[in-house]
């Protein structure tokens, strides 16, 4: 039996409620998500004359303590090389990142964190941290729990699996 609530986008009827409910927490996510990732850009700026994907590129870094080739940091940043090139190569200038040669591969470059870029990531990651715990202070550690699950649930629905 066909249920009445259920979309029918070919024959132009309402959604149901589901996909309503479904669609305002989407759009709930996205504003949440730039409302959080402007105050964190902007804090950044303010606290260290730096940028938001400057610290994206230490934490990929700082994660991967053999370094990473330049294009599977793109690939984890989710974003092309020639955007990641210019941070790398700044970060490089300040000494808190080295460029590595990969043997028999000529083209290829491994970046890490010198020691000085692992302890100045390692202060501001404790900062951001804190940052981020006040912009999200409305939620408890169950409601922090129980929206990971129910994002990973969303997530793995179409087969991603990326943290």
């Amino acid at each position: 039996m066909d249920d009445p609530n259920l979309s029918r986008p070919e024959t132009g009827e309402e959604t149901s409620d589901l996909s309503k409910a479904r669609l305002r927490a989407w759009l709930q996510i996205l504003r949440v998500s730039r409302q959080t990732e402007g105050e964190l850009r902007e804090k950044m700026r303010v606290e260290y004359d730096s940028t938001l994907p400057r610290f994206d590129v230490m934490a990929a870094l700082y994660r991967a303590k053999d370094g990473l080739r330049m294009s599977a940091l793109s690939k984890s940043l989710m974003v092309s090389n020639g955007n990641v090139t210019g941070i790398v190569e700044r970060l490089v200038n300040e000494g808190m990142v080295t460029r590595v040669a990969v043997e028999n591969d000529r083209r290829a470059l491994i970046v890490k964190l010198t020691d000085e870029g692992r302890a100045d990531f390692a202060r501001r990651a404790l900062v951001h941290e804190g940052w981020v715990s006040d912009l999200f202070d409305g939620m408890n550690a169950e409601d922090a729990n129980d929206l990971i699950a129910i994002l990973r649930r969303v997530q793995s629905r179409k087969g991603q699996t990326h943290d």
